[in-house]
């Protein structure tokens, strides 16, 4: 005698009753990574650094050498070339404390940085390098790398 327990169905029953999953797979959030040079300036959040403590340059003066940095860089003549200049003088210049990593940030999650950035990290594919960009921190280039 049958309890009244239906079997239970397989899996491929399932969808083909259905015609859709009923399982969806979580959604990661994909890490992100990049390496950056910052040139701050005396409107940035904090107008100082471990190379200044008292950064006096104009916005326009900071996004002047920012431009420079990346015209130099664009001047390599392959991508190994071009993250090893972007290390060097991330590593020499940049505003940042990331500066003793070559601008290396690691890896991080989105919302983890300021809006501006990450948007500019998320049009970049690993490997390419941004145009300059405005953040409350100051203007950088970002070289994808995640």
């Amino acid at each position: 005698m049958q309890l009244g327990i239906p079997k239970p169905l397989s899996v491929a029953a399932q969808l083909a009753m259905t015609r859709e999953s009923r399982w969806d797979p979580p959604t990661l959030s994909p890490q992100l990574g990049a390496k950056h040079i910052l040139a701050k300036h005396r409107g940035s959040r904090r107008p100082s650094s471990w190379r200044e403590e008292n950064i006096t340059r104009s916005e326009s003066e900071a996004h002047d050498i920012i431009t420079g940095y990346l015209n130099d860089i664009e001047q390599c003549d392959n991508a190994e070339d071009k993250d090893k200049m972007f290390g060097d003088i991330a590593e020499k210049f940049s505003d940042c404390s990331s500066a003793k990593r070559g601008g290396d940030l690691g890896r991080f999650e989105r919302g983890a940085m300021q809006k501006p950035f990450e948007d500019a990290v998320l049009a970049l594919k690993p490997g390419e390098i941004s145009k300059p960009i405005k953040t409350d921190s100051g203007v950088h280039i970002i070289l994808r790398t995640h």
